[in-house]
């Protein structure tokens, strides 16, 4: 699908592109995807946006032994005995050793857990 880019729809994209409004938003006012009003913007050089996906933070907060505290996740990280061997150091969930995400993986629900899981 190509899109007939008309001097007025061109000067409207501008214009709503100004007004800092989502992508998506210009399209469905536009009659067009997203895409394809990145796509124009580009080609136009408009300025360019900070995407509004999130990225998780990639906090490194692994830690060695020394520096592994109380509330810290204890989850092993590297091959014992190596210099680069750490702990994940992440907040632990109340009562653990591990963070949430190393808590799913050490702690495996048995079918015996789960059926008591169903009558409660």
């Amino acid at each position: 699908m190509t899109v007939d880019w008309t001097p007025e729809k061109i000067e409207a994209l501008i214009a709503l592109w100004n007004e800092s409004l989502p992508t998506s938003e210009i399209g469905r006012r536009l009659g067009i995807t997203k895409n394809a009003v990145v796509g124009k913007a580009h080609r136009l050089g408009l300025t360019k946006r900070q995407s509004p996906i999130r990225k998780k933070a990639n906090v490194v907060a692994e830690v060695k032994l020394e520096g592994l505290g109380p509330g810290m996740c204890s989850w092993p990280i590297g091959e014992p005995g190596t210099a680069s061997f750490r702990f994940c150091g992440h907040p632990a969930l109340p009562g653990k050793p591990y963070c949430a995400e190393h808590c799913a993986r050490a702690y495996v629900k048995t079918t015996r857990d789960r059926k008591e899981a169903e009558i409660a």
